[in-house]
């Protein structure tokens, strides 16, 4: 195993996460829903189709680009412990499979403006209402799981404190974020007036920071191999 290649393509799948993740979650959705009106929410959609279908192609870049780097992650955390690193690989893969699942409300309204068939019992104000609704599903759904991301990033955040070839630092950022994570999930289940989104953005930096440091400098091969002779003897 060529371990700085797996290093590196982690990074890169990380860029390719933070970019479409970023863009399709953050600047498409807040460019077309209006939360308070209905109409000029559909208005939106239909103006900017484009802008919308691009919205759900970067969620599809961003969910790939994860799942390819829960194995990759699997893999490089693997010789602290591989139990825990593959209840982080379940943790992560949980959590975009529901993210997946939130993003059928994101999509739902292309059939409902339509208006076709049955939906023509109700009324072109009605329509609106019922596609500006599958939007605000969509953000609910997408936010009330974060708590299994969350939890992926606290184990691994733990096995790279403890590999030695990853810096603790960074492991420390991570695990702030991921709890973030999990505190704004448990926050808006019990108090939902508490759920600001400056948790979620306590992962940005740790993210961030990791992604240039896979890139440039990727790990400690030498306490890597250490690390992986190790946990072969043992």
């Amino acid at each position: 195993m060529n371990v700085q290649r797996y290093a590196r393509i982690a990074g890169i799948l990380f860029l390719f996460s933070l970019v479409a993740g970023g863009f399709g979650e953050a600047y498409a959705p807040s460019k077309l829903i209006v939360s308070s009106d209905a109409a000029a929410t559909v208005a939106n959609l239909r103006n900017f189709d484009f802008l919308y279908r691009l919205g759900f192609a970067a969620f599809l870049i961003e969910s790939l680009s994860d799942i390819a780097l829960v194995l990759i992650l699997y893999a490089l955390l693997k010789p602290v412990s591989k139990e825990l690193s593959l209840l982080a690989a379940f943790f992560g893969l949980m959590g975009t499979a529901l993210f997946a699942f939130a993003e059928l409300f994101y999509f739902a309204p292309l059939l409902i403006m339509k208006g076709s068939g049955y939906l023509q019992t109700f009324s072109p104000d009605q329509l609106n209402s019922l596609a500006l609704l599958s939007l605000k599903f969509y953000g609910f759904a997408g936010m009330i799981f974060t708590a299994y991301y969350g939890m992926a990033w606290i184990v691994r955040a733990y096995l790279m404190f403890r590999s030695g070839y990853l810096p603790k630092f960074l492991a420390v950022l991570m695990a702030a974020g991921g709890i973030g994570f999990v505190v704004r999930n448990f926050l808006m289940i019990l108090a939902p007036a508490y759920a600001s989104d400056v948790l979620l953005m306590l992962m940005f930096p740790g993210g961030l920071i990791l992604t240039v440091w896979l890139l440039w400098k990727g790990v400690d091969v030498a306490k890597w191999n250490a690390r992986v002779n190790a946990a072969r003897a043992s």
